[in-house]
């Protein structure tokens, strides 16, 4: 039944069709391509697609298409490593500040805090007081996300918390651990679940957007992001160096919207209701 509910619904399985492959076309990147990421020659620089060259070359002459599939490994490794990290901070943060009163003053204080700041800025501020590198750009997106995922996670235990069931479990006697983590945390998953896709998704526009700027992934190590800031200098010369890296950025940002639009309807009871 939850494997039709789900293939009942357009949006995850065009989002998942889309990510999948997007996914495929990172992990078997070397046996896809007979070029490597960083394979130059410099007497092919520019050249148009052709059947040598599907999407054509850079300015140093490497294969795009090779660059964007190896690229397709860091930007979305990087997404998905922020996903995690950002998912289950928040998942602490917030469980933990709706159950205990004292914590909560505190930890969404600092929460607030870091929202009012646009995200972008501070992480260009924490890149700069960083370095630039894969792994500074997983710390700093973590650090913006996390008090988003902690806010809906704490939403969602105050409600729990509030349930006759938990007073019953208090009742008899059970500590704060059980409560927590047996009764609370799996009630606060669904939403969790939901909310991780969409970060998935804004931490590889982020990620370009920091490498576009110069402060994400550095050169020469393929990104979509540094990708596109190389195409900047010769867009009127080349328009594939701009449309591809654009185009794949925007599918897969796409696929998992389109993915945490159908986790959520799959989710989310009145829908399920309505279905069935």
């Amino acid at each position: 039944m939850a494997i039709r509910r789900i293939g009942g619904s357009p949006a995850f399985v065009a989002g998942a069709a889309i990510f999948l492959l997007l996914a495929a076309l990172a992990l078997f990147a070397p046996w896809l391509t007979s070029y490597g990421p960083y394979d130059m020659k410099v007497t092919e620089r520019l050249n148009a697609p052709s059947g040598t060259h599907l999407l054509g070359t850079d300015e140093f002459g490497r294969d795009l298409l090779t660059r964007l599939m190896y690229g397709a490994r860091v930007s979305i490794g990087v997404g998905l490593v922020v996903a995690l990290l950002s998912s289950l901070l928040g998942l602490l943060i917030g469980v933990y500040a709706a159950y205990y009163k004292t914590l909560d003053h505190v930890l969404m204080r600092i929460c607030d805090g870091l929202v009012a700041i646009p995200g972008i800025l501070l992480a260009i501020a924490l890149m700069a007081a960083l370095g630039a590198s894969a792994l500074n750009v997983v710390i700093a997106l973590t650090i913006v996300f996390t008090p988003n995922i902690a806010r809906v996670v704490r939403s969602s235990a105050l409600i729990v918390k509030e349930q006759t069931y938990i007073e019953a479990m208090r009742a008899q006697g059970a500590g704060d651990l059980r409560i927590i983590w047996r009764h609370i945390v799996p009630n606060t998953l669904s939403p969790l679940l939901v909310q991780a896709s969409f970060v998935f998704a804004e931490a590889i526009i982020s990620e370009a957007a920091l490498s576009f700027l110069g402060a994400g992934v550095p050169a020469p190590e393929p990104s979509w992001g540094n990708i596109l800031q190389a195409s900047k200098l010769v867009i009127y010369k080349a328009w594939w160096m701009v449309v591809f890296p654009g185009a794949i950025i925007v599918l897969s940002v796409l696929s998992l919207n389109l993915l945490g639009d159908g986790l959520r309807d799959w989710l989310d009871p009145r829908v399920k209701g309505k279905r069935t």
